[in-house]
């Protein structure tokens, strides 16, 4: 088994659902007391908050550059970045490390791509709906067509995340304010919807609109568990 380096904390609620996914799916693949292989570096959130809501992108970008190759050169074989928005800054930490880096959109895009599914509505925060680094890959790489909801709409949503979700708060009411603007990306021709930042999943559950539901953290840690135990070994 390969060893799984997580860069988390953005926020520690999404990554606990990452170390939670990672050692599930080892254990339904292996049986047993298996469980799973990982280094992890988790950083104090509110500094790279901060340094977002101010546009210092390249600031956080070192930060988690250092980060990614203090987990390569400490024995990861593999590496996830255990945020949406922080994958703007993708090609920027993955010049520092020379270990598969998986980019949380290209396996969004494989089951996009898998489902057949070409248009597809986002939920994120604001930085990963408005600005191109996530819709421009999965267009370029998976021609999948991005809806996003109205100006008003991201304004709710980046919200929640930030000031409920962020700190483990889940809201009946925001429950309900995130399935109407799923409603509207659905009459807007969505055939599904992208749970893309990692806090979502905490809120809106696949039993909760009739629309697929892409749950971008789940997609992202099994990624990492097949590429893990794909190594032709039968040891732990």
């Amino acid at each position: 088994m390969k060893m799984i380096g997580l860069i988390g904390g953005m926020s520690w609620q999404s990554t606990r659902v990452y170390y939670d996914l990672l050692n599930e799916a080892v254990a339904a693949a292996r049986g047993g007391l298996h469980s799973a292989e990982i280094l992890m570096r988790s950083v104090d959130f509110a500094d790279l908050e901060a340094a977002m809501r101010r546009g210092d992108w390249q600031m956080i970008e070192a930060r988690l550059g250092d980060e990614a190759a203090a987990l390569a050169s400490g024995g990861a074989d593999c590496l996830l970045l255990c945020t949406n928005t922080m994958h703007k800054m993708f090609d920027g930490i993955a010049a520092r490390v020379d270990v598969p880096f998986f980019h949380i959109a290209d396996t969004l895009g494989q089951a996009l791509a898998a489902d057949g599914l070409t248009r597809i509505g986002l939920l994120g925060t604001r930085f990963t709906m408005v600005e191109d680094f996530y819709a421009a890959r999965l267009q370029a790489r998976f021609g999948v067509e991005t809806l996003l909801p109205e100006e008003a709409q991201i304004a709710a949503i980046d919200r929640i995340i930030f000031e409920e979700l962020c700190r483990g708060e889940v809201r009946d009411g925001s429950r309900d304010l995130y399935l109407d603007i799923i409603d509207d990306l659905a009459a807007r021709g969505a055939e599904g919807i992208i749970l893309g930042c990692t806090e979502i999943e905490m809120l809106i559950k696949p039993h909760h609109h009739h629309l697929p539901l892409y749950d971008t953290t789940k997609l992202h840690a099994l990624h990492a568990v097949q590429w893990a135990l794909a190594d032709g070994s039968s040891q732990p």
